[in-house]
């Protein structure tokens, strides 16, 4: 059996979709599945792109597509590479085209699933146009990652099947120390405004170094909005207790989390957070914002972490609380850690998608049966190509 993936990569991208993406593909291929990735790369040359070269590096079949290109050449493309070796199954993890394209490759007979990764404008569209959306632009299946996205979902009229199976992480052999006298903060994520409010986070995080004795902060990641992080860092002036870490392998990134003890998570929206879920494997406290999607159904308060209403005074007596009680400290660290290990190990979210696309590939065509229907389908949209293009020419020359 065979599942293609397709998704969105870049130099500087660090998401957690294709962190997800990456742990995933393995073990789908050591369970006997033929699996490839087929990319929409934004920026720079495929083997620079993270989750491209991770793949690419253990032998997972991988090609690439510039993304600016035009619409109807990049569907096209797909279906082509489609063709070439029809997959049982195909899955959208973040690439709008791959959305677009499920318009043919339904047709061609081959279950398509799409994944909402997030509680954002960008996934409502997506969940509009092609769950409930006309009946041939609808997914087969889609995934939810959180309980609050499949809550969202339910209740819609739609024959696309919806299922929870939430993001899995690697569990280390060690928990991080809890019961140390300092407290070292992390925030662990992309350097951006847009959802994660990095600047505000990067305050907040200068101000708890400033006022709970003891502290200090380091900050991982890289993003469009770094010179801004660097540029509070050094007007706060708190003499390198608040310090840019930098971009880490994301095979790496859990013991960089072994070295903190708690992790700082602030977003206006996320899905289910990768890197809180990596944390909390490690045993650290997380002291996170409350939101609708993801942390809620990790964190309870004073149990397994700490939720805050504000960046402000609640996210500061979180701190002042964390870094007073090392008994509590140790108690939520051992509860987060054993969470994780019970519900969100790479293990139950492998096992959980190895049985969806078991089921779905059992209703696939034949290969060759599916190869004529995607020549079918590229034809069509190449005459949509065609045909559009004509159009825009002669409006152009009426103007």
């Amino acid at each position: 059996m065979k599942v293609t993936f397709t998704t969105f990569d870049s130099v500087d991208y660090i998401g957690g979709p294709n962190s997800w993406l990456r742990r995933v593909v393995p073990r789908l291929r050591d369970s006997g599945w033929d699996v490839e990735v087929l990319f929409y790369i934004q920026r720079g040359p495929p083997e620079e792109c993270p989750c491209y070269r991770a793949l690419s590096d253990i032998g997972i079949p991988c090609k690439a597509m510039p993304s600016f290109k035009p619409i109807f050449e990049q569907a096209v493309w797909l279906l082509k590479e489609l063709e070439k070796s029809p997959p049982s199954v195909f899955v959208v993890n973040m690439a709008i085209v791959g959305y677009l394209a499920t318009r043919w490759i339904r047709r061609a007979g081959i279950p398509s699933i799409g994944i909402l990764h997030s509680d954002d404008d960008m996934y409502r569209m997506i969940f509009d146009d092609f769950v409930i959306g006309p009946p041939g632009n609808r997914l087969s299946d889609v995934v939810c990652v959180s309980d609050f996205l499949l809550q969202d979902a339910q209740g819609a009229e739609t024959d696309t099947a919806l299922h929870l199976i939430p993001y899995g992480v690697p569990i280390p052999d060690q928990a991080v120390n809890a019961s140390r006298d300092d407290l070292r903060l992390i925030y662990v994520g992309r350097l951006i405004e847009e959802q994660k409010q990095i600047l505000e986070v990067t305050r907040s995080l200068c101000r708890a170094v400033r006022e709970v004795p003891g502290t200090e902060a380091v900050i991982y990641g890289d993003g469009q909005d770094r010179a801004g992080v660097e540029q509070i860092i050094a007007s706060e002036n708190l003499g390198g207790k608040v310090r840019l870490g930098g971009e880490i392998n994301n095979d790496h990134i859990q013991d960089v989390m072994l070295e903190a003890d708690a992790l700082v998570l602030l977003s206006d929206y996320e899905g289910l957070p990768i890197a809180l879920l990596e944390g909390m494997a490690c045993g650290l406290v997380p002291i996170c914002l409350r939101i609708r999607s993801g942390v809620g159904q990790l964190i309870e308060q004073g149990k397994t972490g700490f939720l805050v209403d504000d960046r402000g005074d609640d996210f500061i007596t979180a701190v002042r609380t964390a870094a007073a009680d090392r008994e509590l400290r140790s108690r939520i660290s051992a509860a987060a850690r054993e969470l994780i290990v019970s519900k969100y190990s790479n293990d139950m979210n492998a096992k959980l998608w190895i049985e969806l696309l078991a089921s779905r590939a059992q209703e696939a065509p034949h290969a060759e049966v599916a190869a004529a229907n995607l020549r079918r389908g590229i034809r069509s949209l190449e005459f949509l190509e065609k045909t559009v293009a004509e159009s825009n020419e002669r409006m152009q020359q009426a103007q």
